[in-house]
């Protein structure tokens, strides 16, 4: 089988589990699908071997656990695996939600922008429809009020004629493609930065918001929304992870479910991790704001300065401080947006441990939790501070131990498992308990490991490769810890989707090598070359002077004889014509030619008369 065909089969299979979930009531995305295929493939007991060949019935096999894990709309686990396929589906870096947002609102314009850098207006009705359409094109970019509100046109165009009057158009028309998109772009920050001005003037600011102001009370409010969430998250895994070390130390044999509780406990951890992603964008999106409200009241003082109460002032000094003004409200404006995707994925994510929370209500827990002390990672940290509860070094010659008074940025350090306790993943079966730096990190392979308490350190450094392959084994029971703990290098190696050496196997190490092509236009950008461009200073002089010693010069023509020749010289004839006639009839005639003989004009001399003889030698027509 090649790997053409088995990627078919592997489409196919994701295909007929998506169908018969959708039959089921239950739609679901091919991603998930992949992602719980995987998480089956992985997870021991059901028994997909990488060195046996899958039959029918494995496949069936294979499709019906998957199916059943997708149905179990009551199971943590498969909530966790929907939340973080929704948040690596949604969730990009600052830079990234940005550019893509200014990718999409550059393809909305393109056909207005493409009607104004296409435009062949020559008569005064089309000229006027034209100038219509860029005023339309800078509300549009700059997103400083409505185009169809007559209040906002009439200001805006107002501003835009001080800079680019409506004769200036024919110079607009002259000008590339290119250099068109260029001016209009300048235009748009030129006018939005005088609306601007005029605003903080108080003499217009039509359909203007105050973002500064919008922002100052946004961005508080979704701080406060995520610091709620990650306390009630918290909160929450505390109580799971109070109930595990009650279930794990054999005092109680009634309670909820083992397995339930440690899904749940994922789940919250999960979302702990996200909500803490969210509010370090948020803060990041507050520091901006902050940032840009300082640099907007500096340059509106400047503008103010520059301008005062003079009637003209040059361009070359305000220009560029309007366009300044532009691109500070525009980060405004980005802020505006970035908040705005971060408040959606924030609500968005709420659905996703809405089950846990309606399983394990207050109600139900309080009476397992009776006598039980529910600790904050806070207070499990504190209980581990100090010299005394650290790992003694002296114990481990060979192993490499790190501490914050001895090692540079220790607080930079990448931990493992997101800086969850190694030792517990390891010994109770996934359980997340918050690790302590401070107790000792070791460093083993170039990996960072940390550990609730010295103990947990001891006995982890005794032996780092059991304990490490089982947090894997661990992680391929509940495959959404791969994610939470950030295990992608060790399951690097690892698809459900493949072809092995032989047919039919579903396990191999990718193949990390791809055919790709790429192809440039011959010229893609217009051709500006300057025939007259000079870089040498001395050619410059001397064509100066040249230039200057001319304007005191009379041009004098002078021909010879012999220049004359070589002037070129055209002449033009027309062809004399092929002409014939035609008669109606041909007819000839033919005349006897007449001959004479004369004899005797020698004669006889000076005694004898001479006696000219005439003989007629004419002969007939018939005779010749």
């Amino acid at each position: 089988m090649s790997r053409a065909q088995a990627e078919s089969v592997i489409k196919n299979i994701i295909r007929e589990i998506a169908q018969e979930c959708a039959s089921k009531g239950q739609a679901v995305s091919e991603t998930l699908v992949a992602f719980m295929v995987k998480a089956v493939v992985l997870d021991p007991s059901n028994e997909f071997n990488v060195d046996r060949t899958l039959t029918k019935d494995d496949v069936q096999k294979l499709i019906k656990l998957c199916v059943d894990r997708l149905m179990d709309n009551r199971s943590p686990a498969l909530e966790t695996v929907k939340m973080q396929v929704y948040f690596d589906m949604n969730y990009t870096t600052r830079s990234d939600f940005l550019e893509e947002h200014r990718r999409v609102l550059e393809s909305r314009l393109q056909p207005v922008i493409r009607e104004i850098t296409d435009s062949r207006a020559r008569t005064r009705e089309e000229l006027e429809s034209l100038y219509r359409k860029i005023v339309s094109a800078v509300l549009l970019r700059s997103g400083l009020g409505s185009p169809t509100d007559i209040a906002v046109v009439r200001e805006a165009t107002a501003a835009l004629q001080s800079v680019f009057p409506q004769t200036e158009l024919g110079t607009f028309m002259s000008l590339t493609k290119r250099d068109k998109e260029r001016q209009l772009l300048e235009l748009t920050m030129i006018v939005t930065g005088i609306r601007l001005f005029n605003k903080e003037c108080g003499k217009g600011g039509e359909g203007i918001d105050d973002l500064p102001a919008i922002l100052n009370e946004a961005v508080p409010a979704t701080t406060q929304n995520v610091d709620a969430e990650i306390q009630a998250t918290l909160k929450s895994a505390n109580k799971y992870t109070a109930l595990i070390e009650k279930s794990l130390s054999g005092d109680s044999k009634e309670g909820p479910s083992l397995q339930l509780l440690k899904e749940a406990l994922i789940n919250t951890r999960q979302h702990e991790a996200f909500l803490r992603v969210i509010l370090n964008d948020v803060i990041s999106c507050a520091q901006q704001v902050e940032l840009l409200e300082q640099q907007l009241a500096t340059r509106m003082e400047q503008l103010q300065a520059t301008v005062q109460s003079k009637t003209a002032v040059p361009t070359a000094q305000v220009y560029p401080q309007f366009i300044h003004l532009s691109q500070l409200w525009s980060g405004f404006q980005d802020e505006m947006v970035l908040l705005s995707v971060l408040s959606n994925i924030l609500a968005s994510l709420e659905p996703y441990t809405r089950g846990h929370r309606e399983l394990f209500t207050d109600e139900a827990l309080s009476p397992f939790l009776e006598g039980v002390t529910v600790k904050t990672d806070e207070q499990r940290i504190q209980e581990t501070s100090g010299p005394e509860n650290r790992v003694n070094t002296k114990d481990f010659k060979d192993a490499d131990w790190l501490f914050p008074e001895t090692t540079k940025n220790f607080t930079k350090l990448p931990l493992q498992y997101r800086g969850y306790c190694a030792l517990s993943l390891a010994n109770f079966d996934r359980l997340l308990i918050p690790s302590n730096p401070e107790v000792g990190v070791l460093r083993y392979k170039d990996h960072y490991y940390a550990f609730s308490n010295k103990n947990a350190a001891a006995e982890f450094a005794q032996n780092p490769d059991h304990y490490i392959r089982l947090v894997a084994e661990g992680a391929k029971k509940s495959p959404e810890l791969i994610q939470l703990l950030e295990l992608h290098t060790q399951f690097a190696t690892i698809t459900p989707y493949s072809q092995g050496k032989d047919q039919g196997r579903m396990i191999e190490k990718p193949v990390t090598k791809c055919d790709s092509g790429t192809q440039t236009d011959t010229h893609f950008m217009e051709s500006n070359i300057v025939k007259s461009y000079e870089w040498n200073e001395w050619e410059l002089r001397r064509k100066a002077i040249k230039l200057a010693n001319l304007r005191t010069r009379i041009t004098h023509s002078v021909q010879t004889n012999l220049s004359n020749m070589r002037r070129d010289n055209a002449i033009q004839v027309w062809p004399p014509k092929d002409q014939e006639t035609q008669t109606k009839t041909d007819a000839s005639t033919n005349v006897p030619r007449p001959q004479v003989f004369l004899a005797g004009l020698r004669g006889g001399g000076m005694s004898t008369a001479t006696q000219m003889v005439k003989v007629d030698l004419t002969q007939d027509v018939d005779q010749t």
